[in-house]
């Protein structure tokens, strides 16, 4: 390719504070009827005075410090001035020359994304245009909620980094606690800045990139409207590949915001693209400077481990895959659940009579297996369970989970019980023992009741047998399952191979 990709991203999130930015008026606007959490100061009464949420600020600088930003010691807001029916004081109090948090990054695939700043401001209000109409609809229930912006350095070079950022940031910010996030409710928007430039033809100079001497710069398109995660790679990949045709064409790009469709996969113009001066920004006459510098010292005592440092801990401390590391890490409280049950697992090994050693020497020689195991239950098996968001906790306790892992390491259930007790155990919340004990999930013990299915499932199957000891080892696996049949699931697959391999030498 011809062209260098210059990505660099905005994400608005809505923070999930009790009440608006600048009133005391209620927060969940989402859930109630249009235009009742309103009040005079967020729909722009004259006479009106808006007033600093903290609570806000302090989520902001937190999550600043997440992203190693520099917390400026003393912040202020700032007035966006224009005209749009979806703020109807004609502005919105935002910030311009000093966002409350700036000089960060965020490590995706190795590299570094640096964050230029994150800065707090007001949302707007939701335009609705009914199909087949002449008139559009306002509801102000969301004008005036905290928007935390944050505005990355033009550091992305493809589409699949940009969804890993959104993915990675969004994380965060529910590691947290500050913002749901969730990208179809519109509390977590994501925009994309794209440019392409000849190589050779640019530099970078600070967070700018500018034309080299005797060149010219491609217009920078911004990308909006985007509510997944897959949509974000899609639009971004789509606007590569229109752009470099446009370019190869010999034509033109405009300096644009466009819109992306999911239905057509096409990203479509809305408007020219504003450059600050227009905004006309000017220091917000109706609130004072804030000093920061006694806040960041007491929120960074809140900061939690983060989602990058949660991976590399059960990777290296339990011994975790990363991949089953990083799903298990995605969800906090999943994460927290984990950590109880290897807590569990623990005591249990510790407590068996033909192991010694200190306990984080026991630990540390069983780990992996303890790792697998848990992945395998939790992730493949347990999430196909898992419908529709149900909390994990107040299905399975951790203890009755540790229980169950042990009954399978023991061998005194196979996995087609096991599979069996943990529905059981995700309906109605028993303890594996007792399942196991009231069921019918015991394994064959007696070895002439095995040996007996083993036989017949030879003898019934003359094919495979013919298959196996003509070297198509695969055709055991049929066998064995032949005999899990007979036995209705009791026996224990590992024991019926090796006494089939027996028989069949």
């Amino acid at each position: 390719m011809k062209y260098d990709v210059i990505i660099g991203m905005e994400i608005h999130a809505q923070l999930k504070t009790k009440s608006k930015m600048f009133c005391n008026t209620s927060n969940n606007g989402e859930n109630m009827a249009p235009n009742t959490a309103i009040c005079e100061v967020c729909t722009g009464q004259p006479g009106t005075l808006p007033v600093i949420n903290m609570q806000a600020i302090e989520w902001t600088v937190l999550t600043g410090l997440a992203l190693d930003c520099q917390i400026a010691e003393q912040t202020k807001f700032d007035r966006k001035n224009y005209f749009y029916p979806d703020l109807p004081k004609g502005y919105q109090i935002s910030q311009y020359d000093q966002p409350i948090s700036f000089d960060g990054f965020l490590e995706i695939n190795e590299q570094k994304i640096k964050v230029i700043r994150i800065h707090l401001e007001e949302d707007t209000g939701k335009l609705l245009h009914p199909e087949n109409t002449n008139y559009s609809l306002v509801d102000y229930n969301r004008a005036g909620t905290p928007l935390m912006e944050l505005v990355t350095a033009p550091d992305i070079k493809s589409a699949e980094t940009a969804k890993k950022f959104c993915q990675e940031y969004q994380k965060i910010l529910r590691y947290l606690d500050v913002s749901d996030a969730n990208m179809e409710k519109g509390q977590m928007r994501c925009e994309a800045n794209i440019s392409l430039q000849e190589k050779g033809a640019w530099e970078r100079k600070g967070d700018e990139i500018v034309p080299k001497k005797g060149c010219k710069l491609n217009a920078k398109i911004e990308l909006k409207n985007i509510n997944s995660f897959k949509a974000m790679e899609r639009a971004v990949n789509y606007e590569i590949k229109r752009q470099t045709k446009v370019l190869d064409e010999g034509g033109e790009l405009l300096q644009e915001t466009r819109g992306w469709n999911d239905a057509s996969g096409k990203t479509y113009h809305q408007r020219i693209k504003e450059s600050a001066h227009d905004y006309r920004y000017f220091p917000e006459p109706d609130l004072p400077p804030l000093d920061l510098k006694e806040t960041k010292e007491k929120i960074k005592k809140d900061l939690p481990e983060l989602p990058q440092e949660k991976v590399k801990r059960f990777v290296e401390e339990y011994g975790f895959i990363k991949t089953n590391a990083e799903l298990i890490a995605e969800n906090k409280d999943l994460a927290n659940y984990v950590e109880k049950v290897i807590s569990e697992l623990k005591a249990w090994l510790v407590s068996l009579p033909e192991v010694e050693g200190s306990n984080d020497e026991i630990f540390e020689q069983n780990k992996k297996k303890i790792a697998k195991l848990v992945s395998n239950w939790l992730i493949n098996k347990l999430g196909g369970l898992m419908r529709n968001g149900d909390d994990l906790k107040s299905k399975i306790t951790p203890e009755n989970f540790a229980e169950f892992l042990t009954l399978i390491h023991q061998n005194k259930i196979n996995a087609t019980s096991g599979m069996k007790i943990l529905e059981i155990m995700f309906n109605k919340g028993e303890d594996p023992s007792q399942i196991l004990e009231e069921g019918d999930f015991d394994q064959i013990e007696d070895n002439s009741v095995l040996d007996k299915a083993i036989k017949k499932a030879i003898a019934d199957n003359p094919k495979a047998v013919e298959e196996y000891k003509g070297g198509k080892l695969n055709a055991i696996q049929f066998l064995v399952g032949q005999v899990m049949k007979e036995t209705k699931g009791k026996a224990q697959p590992q024991t019926v191979k090796g006494i089939l391999e027996d028989k069949l030498k």
